[in-house]
């Protein structure tokens, strides 16, 4: 990030990201003129959460597990409005913000496809400990908390919903499996979770869980879900990762000989694997109740890391999705979605 002599900084590119959408990604202004603190704001990128605090050219797969997504996507995540604070040194790492709509989001009530939405409100918060910090050797644990305060108003209709849903981790189909649709007539939600990571030497290991909470009106119970994922890599050639203080997480992988034709060099090489699950069902059997879907996935992975700047990529993925029709409809055998996938997928990432 640039900064200036007297601590100032800040970064304003624009981009038009896959899927239509188009915004503001990261637009903000940075005070750190104070060594372990940053004070900033605009648009930008949290570092909420292990899976999304590691940049996406360094995460060990092409997506972030999608317990991670599902929880971004209620106030953090991508072109997010934000203001807050952080402090970190060697060992700990503490972050704060309060957190407002996406950018690009239609804020007018004459808009009515798609509707116009009032601005939500929002905020995170993040909390690391990194308990051992030794060249090659690493322990990392941390908790996270998530709430919306506000939900955005529909200014069509005038109602508030939430939907909570994930591609499966693969960005190639935009199709939404595993999905709430809108819930209605909520009043707020939260999401707290756990992390956990270590690495030794050349490999890495890391994982989170969380609980998502979305409240309700009109003497509606609140509904409950949860997800997580475990993932571990190993680089064959045998580099490791350094840690990110300033975000509390670890950077990609550098190759000690980078590939040459002329030198012989044959780059990094690292294989990877993961296991991740989210349930989006309650109170089934309830007219209340929610059927959003059960997913689980196994990843592996192969990376080969060219240079610092060129990464290729190869994913494997084996994944099950269960879904019924409705909170009270599991027996129509006809509309009950039970689908096994496998998936090969790769990427060539330039930086």
């Amino acid at each position: 990030m640039p900064s200036s002599s007297d601590g100032f900084g800040g970064t304003a590119p624009g981009s038009l990201p896959g899927g239509g959408r188009s915004g503001i990604e990261n637009a903000y202004l940075s005070y750190v003129g104070i060594p372990g603190l940053a004070i900033e704001g605009g648009y930008m990128d949290l570092p909420y959460t292990l899976g999304e605090a590691m940049s996406s050219n360094d995460i060990l797969f092409m997506e972030r597990a999608s317990s991670t997504e599902v929880a971004i996507n209620i106030a953090a995540g991508d072109f997010r409005s934000t203001a807050g604070v952080r402090w970190y040194n060697d060992l700990f790492w503490l972050g704060v913000n309060v957190t407002g709509p996406t950018s690009g989001a239609i804020h007018s009530w004459q808009s009515v496809t798609p509707p116009g939405m009032s601005e939500q409100l929002g905020g995170t918060a993040r909390a690391v400990w990194h308990v051992v910090n030794q060249p090659g050797f690493g322990i990392h644990i941390g908790g996270d908390a998530e709430a919306l305060f506000k939900p955005a108003d529909d200014l069509v209709t005038g109602l508030k919903s939430l939907t909570l849903g994930e591609r499966p981790e693969l960005r190639i189909d935009p199709t939404n499996i595993l999905t709430t649709g809108p819930i209605a007539n909520v009043t707020g939600a939260q999401v707290c979770s756990v992390e956990a990571a270590a690495n030794y030497g050349p490999l890495l290991v890391q994982g989170e869980y969380y609980f998502y909470n979305v409240d309700r009106a009109l003497g509606l119970s609140s509904l409950r879900f949860n997800g997580g994922y475990a993932e571990a890599g190993w680089v064959i050639t045998g580099e490791s990762r350094a840690y990110h203080g300033g975000r509390a997480a670890y950077f990609g992988v550098v190759p000690e000989d980078p590939f040459s034709l002329a030198g012989g060099g044959w780059g990094a090489w690292e294989i990877a694997a993961r296991y991740s699950m989210v349930n989006l069902n309650d109170r089934l059997g309830f007219p209340d109740g929610v059927a959003g879907g059960k997913q689980s996935i196994i990843t592996a992975g192969l990376n080969w890391y060219v240079n610092r700047n060129i990464r290729f990529m190869l994913n494997y993925l084996h994944g099950r999705i269960d879904k019924q029709v409705s909170a009270t409809d599991s027996t129509d055998a006809r509309f009950q979605i039970r689908r096994r996938r496998d998936a090969y997928a790769s990427r060539i990432l330039a930086k």
